[in-house]
């Protein structure tokens, strides 16, 4: 019976332990759920041409790319870190993924483009549109 028992306190305390380091690796599997639907409105003149507007509240860079406009989500698809918004590339400081001004990766580890948000164009104006 001792046995049993033993094997069962070990059962457990593993269990524990794959439980307790599942929840703790959560926030690197999972990609951060966002509101859906939130809108806000940008001049165009506001934007650089061949540059990004940053707006580190909405966690998002609106990037000009001659005549096409691109919202990116700031957030690294490789592990999740905040990347960083320079004049001619977009880099994450945690484990140096680069990315191109349209998101694409030009350098891993990150293995996807960064998200887009959709854009909307209204005249001297753009909205984006998140989630």
């Amino acid at each position: 019976m001792a046995g049993f028992d033993r094997g069962r306190r070990r059962f457990i305390a593993a269990l524990v332990a794959f439980t307790t380091s599942l929840a703790a690796a959560w926030r690197f599997l999972v990609p951060a759920a966002r509101s859906g639907g939130e809108r806000f409105t940008v001049a165009k003149a506001s934007i650089p041409p061949r540059g990004a507007l940053v707006f580190k509240e909405r966690h998002l860079a609106v990037v000009r790319d001659g005549d096409t406009l691109y919202a990116l989500d700031l957030t690294c698809t490789h592990l999740g870190c905040t990347v960083t918004v320079t004049p001619s590339e977009i880099v994450c400081p945690c484990h140096g993924s680069r990315f191109d001004l349209k998101g694409n990766v030009v350098k891993g580890p990150a293995d996807r483009p960064l998200a887009r948000h959709r854009v909307e164009d209204r005249g001297e104006r753009v909205e984006i549109v998140i989630g």
